[in-house]
């Protein structure tokens, strides 16, 4: 069942346009990771996707219904969730605050309880001031933010980009134990081998455009792509 598509999508953040024509689809319980050169307009798609990109034409398109005039509140209400590069948890606020204020929540409680149920290590220190964790612990806490609301995607920008070395195999494993449960992963990510490894299909974007597409294992034993895109970004 396709739960995201992406229909000719073009824009930018001034009257140039970053993204030059895209189609992509993400069906049910899938990881689509998005890899490409910097400057690509990978973020940008994400932007676009969540209603953050001031300047659109085309369409996106959730479980079948038009929301590309919808803006981000309203896009995360049916059900986007969205995990920043940066700024995605409130340092002042201890991590059960930081679930407790999660906007469009049903039955709270339960499902704080249930969040910390995937992620006991955010359980065992709840009272602790978000500012305070590591960085894997704080990518944890902004994981369960975005599950909250038991979103139909989750959007992940740069997940591993500000991870130590010792993290990023880590975080793509809870990556990938994020589709187990039916919930649609668009993955934005620099490490393209190890994000392809974990994903169901993969895009490139070069130049505001998708330039190759297919599974992840096509991609991967694909020698252009190994050659022009995915690099030795393994560490």
């Amino acid at each position: 069942m396709t739960i995201l598509s992406i229909e000719g999508l073009k824009g930018g953040y001034t009257e140039v346009d970053i993204l030059n024509g895209i189609d992509l689809v993400l069906e049910e319980g899938e990881i689509l990771t998005i890899a490409g050169t910097n400057g690509a307009g990978k973020s940008t798609l994400a932007k676009a996707v969540l209603g953050l990109l001031s300047r659109v034409s085309g369409a996106v398109r959730l479980e079948g219904k038009d929301i590309t005039s919808l803006p981000p509140e309203k896009r995360a209400q049916n059900g986007i969730g969205y995990v920043p590069q940066v700024a995605n948890v409130f340092p002042s606020l201890t991590i059960a605050e930081n679930l407790a204020v999660v906007q469009g929540v049903q039955d709270r409680k339960t499902r704080i309880s249930e969040m910390f149920q995937l992620f006991p290590a955010l359980a065992e220190r709840r009272r602790s001031r978000a500012g305070r964790l590591s960085g894997g612990e704080r990518q944890q806490l902004a994981y369960a933010r975005a599950l909250m609301t038991r979103p139909r995607v989750v959007v992940l920008d740069e997940p591993t980009a500000a991870l130590s070395p010792a993290l990023v195999a880590e975080s793509f494993i809870r990556i990938a134990s994020l589709a187990s449960d039916g919930t649609s992963i668009l993955l934005i990510e620099q490490r393209a081998r190890q994000a392809l490894a974990i994903s169901h299909r993969g895009a490139i974007m070069d130049g505001g455009r998708v330039a190759m597409e297919g599974t992840a294992t096509e991609l991967l034993s694909n020698e252009k792509a190994a050659d022009l895109y995915l690099g030795n970004y393994s560490k």
